[in-house]
C-alpha cells in the first residue's frame, strides 16, 4: 500500500491511529504523516529494524526528536561497513523500542522498551510469567496487506527481490497471509483473553505525537552569522554585481533590484541566494565553466551575483515566475557544470556545509511495464524466448494460458511499484535542522549521504534542492578554449556574449542550420527549425529553443508560431484575447510564464492558482487535489468571463499539450547563452572547437559524423 492507501484503508475500517514503521527504511514516513489528517487518523512513525527478515526490534518515535534519534541510528547502521543492526537498541530518550516476543526476558527491559505480541502468539503466553510484568507487553498485529491479491503481489514481489522462482520463495521470505488491517472491534476480539495488551498497545500510541508544518522552509536560514548580515552581504554583492554587469545603475535597474531584494528577503530566501552565489565563487576560483539555468534566470539579483548569465531586463523575464508572495513552493536554480568538474563542486558543498545538514536527494525506481513482465516471467520459471514473447505481445503456444494470463494480471497490478530507491540526478538538499529529523541517510556509490525521500516530499516538506548538474556542452568550450590559447596564443572571453551576439559568422550558421557540435542547436529537428525561421537573433534562439520541445510540436503550435514569425497576415488568425498578452511570440504559448500570463489574464485565475496549474502540467502533481481545483476553476472563471465553451476548450488544449514539456524562458535564454559560446567557436576556430566536442564524446552524434 501507498502511504495515502494505508490511511483511506484505516479509515475505512475506523482506526484513530496508527504506526508505520517500514524495514530499515522511513521514505513513507513525510506522506503519511502530511495526509494523516485529511483521512482524521493521529500519525506515528517508526523503524522496522531488520538484518535480512530477522527482525530485530521496532523503534517507535514518541516525537520529532524520536524520530530524529531513530533515524540516527539507522543511518549508522545502513553507513557501517557490513550494514549490520546490533541485536540489541541502544537507549533512546524520545522513542519507544518494541521487541519480538521471546527476544528478551522482561525483566532485563529498559523503561522505554516492551514486548510485542501478534495475534498467532498469544498462546505463548500461556507458558510464561507474563502477568507479572504485564505492563510491558503489547498488542502488536502487523498490517501489510488489504486483501488475497495484495499477499499475492507481495510474494512475487519477494520472488524477484530473491532472484528465485515462485514455488521456491521459502516461507520465511513471506509475511502472513492474516496480517491485514481489522477494526478496533476485531482487535479486542483477538487480544479478548488478555486485555491489558490491547490497552498498553493504545497508551503508548496515545504518548506519540509528531508534525512538520509542511510547506514552511526547513533550508539553511542563515549563511553568516546573522540574517541581518546575510542581508547585507546580499545588497553588497548586488552593488558589485551591478558595476561589472551595467556599468552602473539607472532608474529601471535599480527598481527591479529593490523589488526583488524586498521580496528574496519577506520570502527567507536570502540564505538561499547567498549559497548558489558561494557555489559559483568556488567554480570560478577554480577554472570550472557553469550555466545557470531554470526559473532563476528571471532574477536581476542572480545576474548580479554571476548565478547565471541571462539579462532578465534585455529579455523583459517575469521575476515572478521565480518568486512571488503567492508561490507555495520554493525557488528552484540549475547550476550545470562540465561533467569533469561536477564532482568537485559537490565535495565543495558537503565541505562547506557539513554532512550532517547536506545530503543527496533520492529518486524512486519504480517497475515499469516490460520490465515487470521480464521479472513476473522469470519467477514463474519461464524460458527467455517465452519471456520475450509476452513482453513484446506476440502469443507462444508453448506457454500455458493461465500462466501467462496470471503475468499479464500482476504486471499491470505491480506497473508503478517502488523497486529500489536511486540518486536524483543534481539534487542536493542543505537543511537548518539536521537531516536526521527529516530522514535516515545511506551512503551510495559516490560516497555522499543519499535521503530515503524524493523532491516531491522534500517540496512538502519545505526544503528545496539545489540542483548541481552536469553536461558535455561546457566541457566542448573549455576544451576548445584551451585548445586556441595552446595553438594560437590567444585568450578568447568566453563570456562577451553582447558581442557573439552581433557577430555576422554566428548569424550565418544559425540561419543556415550549420549548427553541428554547438549545445543545444545540433539536432536534425533544430537545425532544420532554425532554417526554417531564419532567425538569427538571440531573441529568436531563445524562442526557438523552447518550441523545439515535445509539447509545441505535437500540438501544432510550433508549426502555427513558423508561419506567423515568417507571414505577418498568419498573426491575423491568432486568438485576440491570447494575442494581446503574447505579442512578443504572435499569440502561441512558447515559454511557461505564457501559461501563468494566461491562466491569470484570460482565466482569472490567481497567481498562485496559475502556478499550481503550471506545475501540475509537468506531470508530477498532476493528480494532486490542489491541481484538480485549478483545472476546475479555470473552466468556470472562463465561463463566468463569458468565453465561449469552444474558445476555452481551445485554450486548455494549448496550455495542457504545451505545458508539460515546456521552459521558462530564462531557462531557453540560459541554453541559447551557451548555444552562442559554442557558435562563437565553431565560427572562428572550427578545427580547435570539433576537437574539444570529440574530446568530451561528442554530442547529439557519433565521433565519425563530428570528424
Amino acid at each position: 500500500m501507498s502511504p495515502e492507501e494505508l490511511l483511506l484503508y484505516a479509515q475505512e475500517k475506523g482506526i484513530p491511529s496508527l504506526a508505520l514503521t517500514d524495514i530499515n527504511n522511513t521514505s513513507g514516513c513525510l506522506d503519511f504523516i502530511r495526509l494523516a489528517s485529511k483521512y482524521e487518523i493521529q500519525p506515528v512513525v517508526g523503524i522496522d529494524f531488520r538484518n535480512g527478515v530477522k527482525q530485530e526490534f521496532t523503534g517507535i518515535a514518541r516525537s520529532k526528536e524520536g524520530f530524529k534519534e531513530l533515524n540516527s541510528f539507522l543511518s549508522s547502521c545502513l553507513q557501517s561497513g557490513d550494514a549490520v543492526v546490533p541485536e540489541y537498541a541502544p537507549a533512546f530518550q524520545e522513542a519507544y523500542i518494541i521487541y519480538p516476543l521471546g527476544k528478551i526476558k522482561p525483566e532485563n527491559l529498559q523503561d522505554h522498551e516492551f514486548i510485542g505480541v501478534q495475534p498467532d502468539e498469544l498462546n505463548k503466553l500461556l507458558f510464561s510469567k507474563w502477568k507479572a510484568f504485564a505492563p510491558k507487553f503489547v498488542a502488536f498485529p502487523t498490517v501489510t496487506f488489504r486483501n488475497k491479491k495484495d499477499f499475492n503481489a507481495h510474494r512475487l514481489l519477494r520472488a524477484i527481490g530473491n532472484n528465485t522462482l515462485l514455488s521456491k520463495l521459502p516461507l520465511s521470505e513471506q509475511g502472513k497471509e492474516q496480517n491485514i488491517l481489522n477494526t478496533e472491534a476485531e482487535l479486542r476480539n483477538l487480544y479478548d483473553r488478555f486485555p491489558e495488551l490491547f490497552s498498553n498497545a493504545n497508551e503508548l500510541l496515545k504518548t506519540c505525537s509528531i508534525d512538520f508544518e509542511f510547506g514552511k522552509s526547513k533550508n539553511k536560514k542563515i549563511f553568516s552569522a546573522s540574517a541581518e548580515e546575510d542581508f547585507k552581504t546580499l545588497i553588497h554583492l548586488c552593488e558589485e554585481g551591478v558595476i561589472y554587469r551595467y556599468g552602473g545603475a539607472n532608474p529601471v535597474i535599480q527598481a527591479r533590484l529593490e523589488k526583488e531584494l524586498m521580496l528574496i528577503q519577506k520570502m527567507d530566501f536570502v540564505s538561499y541566494f547567498l549559497i548558489n552565489h558561494d557555489i559559483v565563487k568556488y567554480a570560478r576560483k577554480m577554472g570550472y565553466f557553469y550555466v545557470g539555468r531554470g526559473s532563476g534566470a528571471n532574477s536581476i539579483v542572480a545576474y548580479c551575483l554571476q548565478i547565471t548569465d541571462v539579462d532578465p531586463i534585455e529579455l523583459d523575464l517575469y521575476f515572478e515566475r521565480f518568486i512571488n508572495a503567492f508561490r507555495v513552493n520554493p525557488p528552484d536554480f540549475d547550476l550545470d557544470f562540465s561533467w569533469k568538474d561536477r564532482e568537485d563542486v559537490i565535495r565543495h558543498i558537503f565541505e562547506k556545509h557539513g554532512t550532517k545538514h547536506t545530503a543527496l536527494l533520492a529518486t524512486y525506481n519504480t517497475f515499469q511495464q516490460k520490465s515487470v513482465l521480464r521479472e513476473l516471467g522469470k519467477v514463474f520459471g519461464l524460458p527467455k524466448e517465452e519471456i520475450d514473447a509476452l513482453v513484446e505481445e506476440r502469443k507462444k503456444p508453448s506457454t500455458p494460458d493461465h500462466i501467462a494470463s496470471l503475468i499479464h494480471k500482476y504486471s499491470h497490478y505491480l506497473h508503478d511499484f517502488p523497486k529500489h530507491l536511486s540518486i536524483h540526478a543534481g539534487g542536493i538538499l542543505i537543511s537548518e535542522e539536521p537531516i536526521a529529523s527529516y530522514s535516515a541517510v545511506g551512503i551510495p556509490a559516490k560516497g555522499f549521504p543519499l535521503v530515503q525521500f524524493s523532491m516531491i516530499e522534500a517540496e512538502d516538506l519545505g526544503l528545496y534542492k539545489f540542483d548541481i548538474l552536469s553536461q558535455r556542452g561546457l566541457g566542448h568550450i573549455k576544451d576548445a578554449v584551451d585548445i586556441v590559447k595552446q595553438n594560437r596564443g590567444i585568450d578568447i572571453d568566453i563570456h562577451d556574449i553582447k558581442a557573439f551576439k552581433e557577430d555576422e559568422k554566428i548569424k550565418q550558421l544559425l540561419r543556415t542550420g550549420r549548427t553541428m557540435g554547438c549545445f543545444y542547436v545540433e539536432s536534425p529537428a533544430m537545425r532544420m527549425l532554425l532554417k526554417k525561421l531564419e532567425a538569427d537573433t538571440y531573441l529568436g534562439l531563445v524562442a526557438a529553443s523552447s518550441i523545439i520541445r515535445p509539447g509545441v510540436a505535437s500540438s501544432g503550435m510550433m508549426r502555427e508560431y513558423i508561419l506567423r514569425f515568417r507571414e505577418p497576415e498568419k498573426r491575423k488568425e491568432a486568438i485576440p484575447e491570447i494575442y494581446q498578452l503574447l505579442e512578443e511570440t504572435y499569440g502561441v504559448m512558447v515559454y511557461q510564464e505564457d501559461v501563468i500570463k494566461v491562466a491569470h489574464y484570460f482565466a482569472g485565475l490567481t497567481l498562485a492558482e496559475a502556478d499550481v496549474l503550471r506545475r501540475g502540467m509537468s506531470g508530477k502533481f498532476r493528480g494532486r487535489e490542489e491541481f484538480q481545483k485549478a483545472e476546475e476553476k479555470f473552466f468556470a472563471n472562463c465561463s463566468l468571463k463569458g468565453h465561449s465553451v469552444e474558445l476555452t476548450a481551445e485554450v486548455w488544449r494549448q496550455i495542457k499539450s504545451f505545458a508539460g514539456y515546456s521552459f521558462s524562458k530564462g531557462h531557453s535564454a540560459s541554453y541559447a547563452v551557451e548555444s552562442y559560446q559554442s557558435l562563437y567557436l565553431k565560427a572562428h576556430f572550427p578545427k580547435e572547437f570539433m576537437v574539444g566536442v570529440i574530446n568530451n564524446f561528442g554530442g547529439f552524434y557519433r565521433t565519425e559524423y563530428y570528424i
